[in-house]
């Protein structure tokens, strides 16, 4: 009983807010958000167990996905441009760690890496017959270049090579955006299966605990760690980006989340979430 009366709640309260226009769904997503700041903030002692919580949540959807490609044997729903993306941020990341900061994040960016990599030969090579060519149309250079672009005008302050400085800028805009192609295809699609739904959840949650970090770490040094990153426009950008990023994958994870409580193993993605 108790079961069905929650499902009819979440049920009445998911109508509501599908009534509601696009400014309210805006301000109460922020509200949101916020309360679940202050949620974490009074449960999390630690905030650098947000950044290995979100480095779990990442190994999730990859274990997810990897499933997906061996078990299942395709790679429908996939978007092979976002892979690129996740590669290229990850390769150049990787090389900014080898070169400004080495250490066990170095680790996590090889690993992850290798799997993308792998990932990427699944779908050209071994399950292409399933990849979704038509459906995976988002044009990357639409955000490679502006990365690059805002990379070189808005960088680190710090000590190190100009040209690493860069590098390391590029890789932080590109990892907002690089989930744009895999969004695409969804909403082309319209439905997404079950695995390729928890791939790009697990990412949403990542992405949540890893912003929460970043903010609840500003909140808790009164600002001084945006000094410590640099001067100019560089800090702020930073966690904007990481913002950004959050609600980028904001409302698939409200439909996720939606479709979960409602029992349906199929998401279906209404027009204009992406």
């Amino acid at each position: 009983m108790r079961g069905s009366a929650g499902r009819r709640w979440s049920a009445a309260a998911a109508a509501w807010v599908r009534r509601q226009p696009p400014k309210a769904k805006a301000f109460l997503g922020v509200v949101a958000g916020m309360a679940a700041l202050v949620l974490i903030r009074a449960l999390v002692h630690d905030h650098d167990n947000l950044f290995v919580a979100a480095e779990a949540a990442h190994a999730l959807g990859i274990s997810v996905l990897i499933y997906k490609l061996i078990k299942e044997r395709t790679c429908a729903g996939l978007s092979l441009k976002s892979q690129y993306l996740t590669a290229l941020f990850l390769a150049v990341r990787l090389y900014c760690s080898l070169v400004m900061e080495y250490d066990i994040h170095t680790l996590l960016d090889s690993a992850t890496l290798a799997t993308t990599l792998w990932v990427i030969y699944m779908i050209l090579f071994k399950l292409k017959a399933s990849y979704m060519e038509d459906k995976d149309n988002f044009a990357i250079h639409y955000v490679v270049l502006p990365c690059a672009l805002l990379a070189l005008l808005i960088h680190p302050s710090t000590s190190h090579n100009i040209i690493n400085r860069i590098f390391w800028a590029f890789c932080v805009y590109l990892e907002a955006v690089s989930v744009l192609p895999q969004l695409r295809l969804m909403q082309n699609t319209k439905i997404v299966e079950p695995f390729t739904a928890h791939y790009v959840f697990a990412l949403g949650v990542a992405r949540f605990l890893s912003c929460a970090h970043w903010v609840l770490q500003v909140l808790d040094t009164r600002g001084r760690l945006l000094t410590a990153l640099g001067y100019g426009l560089w800090p702020p950008v930073v966690l904007l980006s990481e913002i950004v990023q959050t609600f980028i994958l904001a409302d698939f994870c409200y439909y996720y989340v939606k479709s979960l409580v409602g029992g349906q193993l199929v998401l279906r993605l209404p027009s204009g979430v992406v």
